[in-house]
C-alpha cells in the first residue's frame, strides 16, 4: 500500500489528514526544540515553532548550538 493510496482511504472515511499530521508534530514538540524537530522532517522551523506555541513546549528558551564551553 503506498502513502496515496492511505491517504485516499483515509479522507474518504472522513479522516482529517492535516489535523492528525499537526497533532503528531506537537508531540514530538513536547519531547525536543521545534528547530530540532523541524530539521529531522524537513519542515521549516517557523512552522514547527508554531505548533510548539499553540502545544504550550517547554522548548520555549532553548538555545541551539555548543554549550560545551
Amino acid at each position: 500500500m503506498t502513502t496515496e493510496a492511505l491517504e485516499l482511504r483515509l479522507r474518504r472515511q472522513g479522516f482529517s489528514i492535516q489535523r492528525g499530521r499537526a497533532a503528531a508534530i506537537r508531540q514530538l514538540d513536547l519531547q525536543a526544540p521545534a528547530p530540532v524537530v523541524a530539521c529531522m522532517l524537513g519542515y521549516h522551523d517557523e512552522t514547527t515553532a508554531q505548533l510548539a506555541a499553540e502545544s504550550g513546549g517547554t522548548w520555549k528558551r532553548y538555545a541551539p548550538g555548543d554549550h560545551s564551553r
